[in-house]
């Protein structure tokens, strides 16, 4: 039999599988996360008629005379390409750019998927809804999301409380003013008995009937800083800033770039001094609060000294009346009057100052807090970043990381295995996958976006079209060998 009937055969069977291929890229144009495969060829084994020969003499070297036996597919790849993101409006949605897939579960199986059409279940767990396989990644305790520890599955459950939260720091920032005016002189008010006239180095005076002043120090600034206790109850905490002089022998006022901050405005005040205040909360329970009075200091650039003997920290302290502030708890303790018999007593708490934020600038003074805690809250809704954190809304406004979705990262991506509904297994040849987060593997996620299938539909119709000639040639050999063997049968007739 001619050999060209089977390399006929070969090449007819090859483009057959090639169409096979563009077929199923066509097929899955609009399918999430999808990704092209691609179907390449390459030759046979060759018959060789005579073999090559070296130069001998007079007759140069000859080359060896093959006859191919046809073609096979040498490969059948999977093109991880980007495909465009297509925005939904679903906040669970997410779309990946970058050398990354999603990890999912499935009982003890891991699958890898560039599908990001993930949702909630009634049970708060993030799932593919079409498979049910839950994301993997790493759930925040109290906020905090540890990359470096084990995947697990995700769950997120709307209505979930946050406790209240007591704060723990509060920092300064902004400006205390460089030129801000001392204290020159307090002299009685003629016109009043009860009044005292305040003058000031740059001039001006006041007539103050009430307040704290002395001569040498400036007048006291207050920042007022958002405190919550243990539990949740809100306290606006004035603390004073009063800027130091020094005065010479003959009464002239100098200022320096020093600051006492206190919790009193009182002038007299001292450098670790304790100074306190009460206060009293929304159900009536009082409570002090201490603090050792601060000195902090700007040098000459206006910046905050933070070395030596300044002392740029302290503590504040909130003590509660044991007999009247109590929380609830499961403990059998009860109250002073007999009633609610789980009750116990709320805690001490410190806060933290931080005064590292401010400066000493030749402009008016500005000094703002920031703080944390909170009251207690109910999950309300959730977000998701570039980075693939799960943010969740409170409804106490507070807004915090709940947890962050895990990606895989494969050295060889084309080698993995296809296991139907989007979803990829490891092979021997896709490398052992790196799990880390987005940020960290260079993979941009677009949240309430899909990533759409990388089928390139004009070049599949371009390679359709070559396949098609290519099985048309193909079947035209095996048509013209025969019609060869025919006549070659014909002549013995």
């Amino acid at each position: 039999m001619m050999r060209s009937l089977y390399t006929g055969a070969l090449g007819a069977k090859i483009h057959q599988t090639k169409m096979d291929v563009i077929g199923n890229n066509i097929s899955n144009v609009n399918t999430v996360g999808f990704k092209a495969g691609r179907a390449t060829f390459a030759d046979m084994l060759s018959q060789n008629i005579t073999a090559s020969a070296p130069a001998s003499g007079n007759v140069s070297a000859t080359n060896a005379k093959q006859i191919g036996l046809g073609g096979s597919v040498s490969a059948i790849d999977t093109i991880f390409t980007d495909g465009t993101p297509v925005a939904t409006g679903k906040n669970t949605d997410m779309a990946l750019s970058g050398d990354g897939l999603f990890v999912v579960r499935q009982g003890n199986q891991t699958y890898y998927t560039r599908d990001g059409a993930f949702e909630f279940d009634a049970e708060g767990n993030y799932v593919l809804p079409g498979s049910g396989y839950y994301a993997q990644g790493w759930t925040a305790t109290d906020g905090v999301i540890d990359t470096a520890g084990a995947v697990g599955d995700i769950k997120v459950a709307k209505g979930q409380e946050m406790a209240a939260k007591g704060t723990e720091f509060i920092n300064y920032y902004d400006n205390l003013n460089a030129d801000a005016p001392m204290v020159t002189a307090i002299n009685p008010d003629t016109t009043d008995p009860n009044s005292v006239v305040v003058t000031f180095s740059d001039g001006s005076s006041v007539l103050a009937a009430e307040g704290d002043y002395k001569v040498g120090n400036s007048a006291p600034i207050s920042a007022t800083a958002t405190v919550y206790d243990n539990l949740g109850a809100i306290h606006e905490i004035p603390v004073y800033f009063i800027r130091e002089g020094e005065i010479a022998e003959d009464g002239v006022v100098t200022s320096t770039d020093k600051w006492l901050v206190s919790l009193s405005p009182n002038a007299s005040v001292a450098k670790g001094e304790t100074t306190s205040a009460e206060f009293v909360d929304v159900k009536g329970n009082t409570g002090t609060i201490s603090f050792n009075a601060a000195e902090i200091q700007f040098d000459s650039s206006g910046n905050l000294i933070t070395d030596g003997e300044t002392d740029t920290l302290g503590a504040m302290t909130f003590e509660f009346d044991p007999a009247s502030f109590v929380t609830e708890t499961t403990d059998d303790t009860a109250n002073a009057d007999g009633a609610n018999p789980q009750a116990v007593v709320q805690t001490s708490q410190n806060v933290t100052l931080d005064f590292s934020g401010l400066t000493q600038y030749a402009k008016s003074t500005s000094v703002n807090t920031v703080s944390d805690g909170n009251t207690a809250g109910i999950l309300s809704g959730v977000e998701i970043n570039s980075d693939g954190v799960i943010i969740g809304s409170y409804t106490n406004g507070v807004t915090r990381p709940e947890a962050q979705v895990a990606l895989a990262h494969f050295t060889n991506s084309p080698g993995l295995l296809k296991n139907g509904t989007s979803m990829y297994m490891a092979s021997d040849n896709s490398g052992v996958p790196v799990i880390n987060s987005a940020d960290n593997l260079g993979v941009t996620i677009t949240p309430a976006a899909l990533e759409m299938s990388n089928t390139d539909v004009a070049n599949e119709f371009a390679e359709m079209i070559i396949t098609q000639r290519g099985f048309q040639s193909n079947t035209k050999i095996i048509t013209v060998s025969d019609e060869l063997i025919e006549t070659a049968v014909n002549m013995k007739r």
